[in-house]
C-alpha cells in the first residue's frame, strides 16, 4: 500500500535564495564553528534591530533565555513567580530551576492568554511577587496594555515569552519589546527555525542598563568563565550559548521572516473562511490591535458530535500531523502542588476543545482544501 505523501503541522523552511548557506559557508570559511563568531554577533545585532530592542543575547535554546532572564531579574530560592497556565512546560520550568514557585494564571477568552483579571487577584493574594511571566500563544498577543499597568503599579519584573510570536505587532509594536525581558524560539517548527536556539532581547529604558545586563547573561551563558589567564569561576554558569553556524541559519531565515508571516496569516484566512460554514467550528481569536503571525492556526469546537480527537485521527489517518492545544500547567501532573488563580476556568475550556491544525508555511491549496474536506466530513 503506497504510503501518502506526509503533511507537516509546522516544519523548517529555509529561503529560496540560500540566504543560510551562504552564512553557514563563511561560518566553515572561517572555522568559526564554536559559540562564537561574526554570524552570533550580528544576528543577535539584526534580530534586535528587527523587533525594535536595544540588546539581545543568542542562547541555545528559548527555554535558556527565560532562565537568564528569571535569573537577571533576581529570582531566586522561594520566590513567587506568577505564569500563565495556558503554555508549553517550558514557560515554567526555568522557575523551578531558579528554586522558585510558580502560581499559574488562567486565560482570558479574548486572546487565550494571560488574564489581567486573574493576574489582579492573584497579585491581592501575593503581594510580594518578583517576576510575572506572560505568553503570547500561538502568535496571539497578551492584553499587555493591562497586564504592564499590573506590573508597574506591583513593581514587579514582566518577562514575555514571545517563543511562537516573532513578527507579531501589538498596536503597531513587536510582540517581545514591551516586558523588561523578551524572548524568542528557533525550534523547528517555529516561523523561523536555526534548528534549535534562542533569543533574549531587554527592554529597559537605560540602555546602558540593558547592555549591562545582556552582557551578564552572555557571562552566565558562557560557563561564567572570569577575565582571568586561567580557567577561574566566581558564579555558577551554564552553557547556553548559540553556536555560530545555528546563528547563521537564524540570519538567513530573519531575510524571509515577513514572507512567512505573509503565508501563516493566508493559512489562518483561509480556514477561518472554510470553516464559517460550520457552526460547531470556532477560529482562534483575532483582535483589531494586534497583528498576529498566526504561527499555528487553531480551532475549538463547540457541541458533543465532534471532538478533537476525531478531528485529529480523521486527519491522521491520511497522514496529516494536528495536535491538542497545550495542557494547562495548573493540570500538570509535576506542578499539580502550585497554586492556580482562576478565569472561569478558560484555560481548560481551550485545551479540551481545541485542536492546533497544520499550518507549514510550505503548504499548497490543494494541501489545505484536502484538510478542510476532510474535517468537513465528520459534519456530514
Amino acid at each position: 500500500m503506497k504510503t501518502l505523501p506526509r503533511i507537516y503541522l509546522a516544519s523548517p523552511h529555509m529561503s529560496d535564495e540560500g540566504f543560510e548557506k551562504q552564512y553557514i559557508q563563511a561560518a566553515f570559511d572561517s572555522n568559526w564553528i564554536a559559540p562564537l563568531g561574526e554570524n552570533v554577533d550580528r544576528f543577535e545585532q539584526e534580530l534586535a534591530d528587527k523587533v525594535g530592542s536595544s540588546h539581545a543575547a543568542a542562547l541555545s535554546c528559548g527555554t535558556a533565555a527565560i532562565h537568564m532572564a528569571l535569573k537577571a531579574a533576581g529570582v531566586g530560592q522561594g520566590d513567587i513567580v506568577f505564569c500563565q497556565s495556558l503554555t508549553f512546560s517550558a514557560s515554567a520550568n526555568p522557575i523551578i530551576y531558579q528554586n522558585a514557585i510558580p502560581v499559574f494564571i488562567d486565560s482570558e477568552p479574548d486572546t487565550w492568554n494571560m488574564s489581567p483579571d486573574a493576574l489582579e487577584k492573584a497579585f491581592a493574594k501575593y503581594p510580594n511577587v518578583k517576576a510575572v511571566i506572560v505568553v503570547h500563544l500561538y502568535g496571539l498577543a497578551a492584553d499587555l496594555d493591562r497586564i504592564m499597568e499590573l506590573c508597574r503599579k506591583h513593581g514587579v519584573c514582566l518577562i514575555e515569552d514571545a517563543a511562537e510570536s516573532l513578527g507579531t505587532l501589538y498596536k503597531g509594536r513587536y510582540s517581545g519589546t514591551f516586558g523588561d525581558y523578551g524572548v524568542f524560539s528557533f525550534n523547528g517548527n517555529k516561523i523561523i527555525t536555526t534548528s534549535g536556539g534562542g533569543m533574549l532581547v531587554a527592554n529597559q529604558k537605560d540602555s546602558a542598563v540593558a547592555a549591562e545586563r545582556i552582557a551578564k547573561v552572555r557571562f552566565w551563558a558562557t560557563q561564567s568563565r572570569d577575565s582571568a589567564r586561567h580557567y577561574q569561576h566566581s558564579e555558577l554558569g551554564y552553557n547556553y550559548r548559540m553556536s555560530n553556524v545555528l546563528a547563521g541559519i537564524g540570519r538567513g531565515q530573519l531575510k524571509v521572516l515577513d514572507q512567512r508571516v505573509t503565508k501563516k496569516r493566508q493559512i489562518f484566512e483561509f480556514y477561518t473562511q472554510a470553516f464559517s460554514t460550520v457552526a460547531e467550528i470556532k477560529m482562534m481569536p483575532a483582535n483589531d490591535w494586534s497583528y498576529s503571525n498566526c504561527w499555528l492556526s487553531c480551532i475549538t469546537l463547540s457541541g458533543s458530535r465532534v471532538r478533537p480527537l476525531d478531528v485529529m485521527l480523521a486527519l491522521e489517518a491520511e497522514n496529516i500531523e494536528s495536535r491538542p492545544i497545550w495542557k494547562p500547567m495548573h493540570l500538570q501532573p509535576f506542578f499539580r502542588d502550585c497554586d492556580y488563580i482562576d478565569h472561569a476556568g478558560i484555560a481548560q475550556r481551550i485545551f479540551e476543545n481545541g485542536v492546533c491544525l497544520p499550518s507549514d508555511t510550505k503548504l499548497t491549496l490543494e494541501e489545505l482544501q484536502k484538510i478542510v474536506s476532510i474535517i468537513k466530513k465528520l459534519w456530514h
